[in-house]
């Protein structure tokens, strides 16, 4: 016999405006978790992203009360959204990015085999290339990162991409070739080592 299918997003938040709170705590259940992992790896900062969690949710259901939620069906994309206005103003008054030339190089440091089952000398090499990769992502101008951690980090297509950025698919798909064509050239700069067979 098959389960009671959850309550859609749409439902819980309708139940929030009609004075539901535990509507209010399935939806913070439900999104939290992927919404503070996207904040933690745009920051680095495990309180500041904790920051950041809290004054996303505090708009989220503002704009709900109010009355301002009108994008139906895409509720997770739109918290995603503050998240990433609220990360990106963050980072025009407090931080700055070297640039780094582009070529004709290119590489998806992502899909890599080497990703697949591991002992745990395998798991504790891929841990510290996770970091390496991740410092190296740091380094990346503001338009590129943000694709790679919504894309990569964030499970994000590239037309939701788009749509939280405000530009063109063609822009997100760009800066995503162009953030790999980077990350190539930082690879070969810092020495990373990619290959831990």
């Amino acid at each position: 016999m098959a389960s009671k299918q959850k309550n859609s997003d749409n439902q819980l938040i309708e139940r929030f405006r009609n004075g539901d709170k535990q509507a209010l705590n399935e939806l913070l259940t439900r999104y939290s978790s992927n919404v503070y992992s996207y904040i933690l790896m745009m920051v680095k900062n495990s309180d500041l992203a904790k920051d950041f969690l809290q004054e996303t949710f505090i708009k989220v259901f503002d704009s709900i009360k109010r009355g301002k939620y009108t994008e139906k069906g895409a509720f997770f994309y739109w918290v995603i959204r503050i998240a990433h206005n609220l990360v990106i103003d963050y980072y025009r008054r407090n931080k700055t990015f070297p640039t780094v030339s582009n070529d004709s190089m290119e590489y998806d440091l992502f899909n890599s085999s080497r990703f697949a089952d591991k002992n745990v000398e395998d798991e504790i090499i891929e841990l510290q290339t996770y970091t390496d990769l991740r410092n190296l992502i740091e380094k990346l101008p503001p338009e590129q990162k943000e694709v790679v951690l919504l894309r990569h980090y964030g499970g994000l297509s590239f037309k939701e991409i788009a749509k939280i950025t405000n530009v063109s698919i063609n822009t997100a798909l760009g800066r995503m070739r162009y953030a790999l064509i980077n990350l190539r050239k930082l690879i070969a700069k810092y020495k990373v080592n990619l290959n831990y067979y």
